[in-house]
């Protein structure tokens, strides 16, 4: 729905005729630009990209010709201006945004091409206060979200990435975008204004030391796709916030498959753990499985620190370099009559293998038996209770 409250529908498609185009990041504006004004789409644009445009020898309207009003303010306000936000904000098939929009002279605006200030690289790179500030982008992400919003009409791209894909399907759709389509990139750009957000409530509270905000907000730009994620049933994407900080984010994969969140997580904490050591006093190594250190040493060298690693644990290390669970690790991954084995040993139970039960003695009168808790065991049919029992017991065959 358009306007579910005027029972106003949402079209299919949705022709592009008017195209705004602002951008910081100009990768490929030039060639999509060109396309687009091939195909007969009229081109409106502002500043530094309309100025890019026109020296590529194309036909382009600057946004003050549709406000009726210059850039002021070194450029702060220029798309702030209801010409801009009436043409990405009308609902064309209400009657009431439609005689607004023929009274005010407002032109719709069909498709949106915006990318940000680089707030995050401009943190990144040490500039001082006022710098940072002047870079927080404000009419960029206010259209980003009209468009957005009224996606029933609009198309919203914020990535250079996705010009191809909206040329190809402005040819499947013979100059038109489906409504499937457009709802597709105004989540993207709802996610990207987001993560904008979230990187400049946290600068501030960096900046002026604020440990615990109120509202505290974490972004994060897709690195990779992973294997899957803690447990094999389970999706799980790498999501990095473009902080250049040594470690696993920026690290460069060489070679082997594609990575899991185990692995990410296990190397993270490995690369965390050395880097408390002082590397100009001697090497020293980690040896990590599932986020728990099983050996850290120091040493004179790489191999000699690797040896005294491997010695802090070398039944459960020497396990897991044949594919065996860890005795720690077993409540995850291992299997389950080695758990249910070392759960009796736990318990002080003599029960031994998975083919015996325990019967136990009769308790002397007049004793009370305190309660016990249960616990499960699996006989690979069905999984029965059976109560916890006291040390002192006699052993017989299992009851079929």
């Amino acid at each position: 729905m358009a306007v579910a409250a005027k029972n106003i529908p949402a079209p299919d498609l949705v022709p592009v005729r008017r195209v705004l185009l602002s951008v910081f990041d100009k990768t490929g504006l030039i060639d999509f630009a060109r396309a687009l004004a091939g195909a007969g789409v009229e081109l409106v644009s502002t500043g530094g990209t309309a100025k890019a445009i026109a020296e590529a020898g194309m036909a382009v309207r600057d946004v003050s010709e549709l406000t009726g009003f210059p850039e002021i303010m070194d450029g702060r306000v220029k798309t702030l201006h209801p010409s801009v936000h009436g043409a990405l904000l009308g609902v064309r098939d209400d009657p009431e945004h439609a005689a607004a929009m023929q009274k005010y002279g407002i032109e719709p605006i069909d498709l949106v091409i915006c990318n940000l200030y680089p707030f995050e690289e401009v943190r990144r790179s040490g500039a001082d206060y006022a710098s940072i500030v002047e870079n927080i982008d404000i009419g960029g992400p206010a259209m980003i979200r009209a468009s957005a919003k009224n996606h029933a009409y609009v198309a919203v791209v914020t990535d250079p990435g996705d010009y191809a894909s909206v040329l190809n399907a402005l040819e499947m759709n013979f100059g038109s975008l489906s409504l499937d389509f457009r709802k597709k990139l105004a989540a993207k750009a709802f996610a990207r204004t987001a993560t904008y957000d979230a990187a400049i409530s946290g600068w501030f509270a960096e900046a002026l030391e604020i440990e615990h905000p109120t509202w505290r907000a974490f972004g994060g730009r897709l690195e990779s796709v992973m294997r899957y994620g803690e447990n094999p049933h389970q999706n799980a994407g790498f999501y990095v916030n473009g902080d250049k900080r040594p470690g696993v984010a920026t690290a460069r994969q060489l070679q082997g498959k594609q990575l899991s969140y185990n692995n990410i997580n296990d190397t993270d904490a490995a690369f965390e753990l050395v880097a408390e050591f002082d590397p100009a006093r001697s090497a020293a190594v980690a040896i990590i499985k599932h986020a728990n250190p099983c050996g850290v040493a120091e040493g004179a060298s790489l191999k000699d620190a690797y040896a005294k690693a491997l010695a802090c644990d070398r039944l459960g290390l020497r396990r897991h370099r044949r594919g065996q669970p860890h005795p720690r690790c077993r409540g995850r991954r291992g299997n389950r009559e080695d758990l249910h084995r070392s759960d009796h040993r736990a318990r002080g139970d003599r029960r031994g293998s998975g083919n015996r039960r325990c019967k136990e003695e009769p308790a002397p009168s007049g004793h009370r038996r305190p309660a016990r808790p249960t616990h499960a065991r699996h006989d690979g049919q069905n999984r029965r209770r059976w109560p916890a029992r006291p040390v002192t017991r006699q052993c017989g065959r299992r009851r079929s």
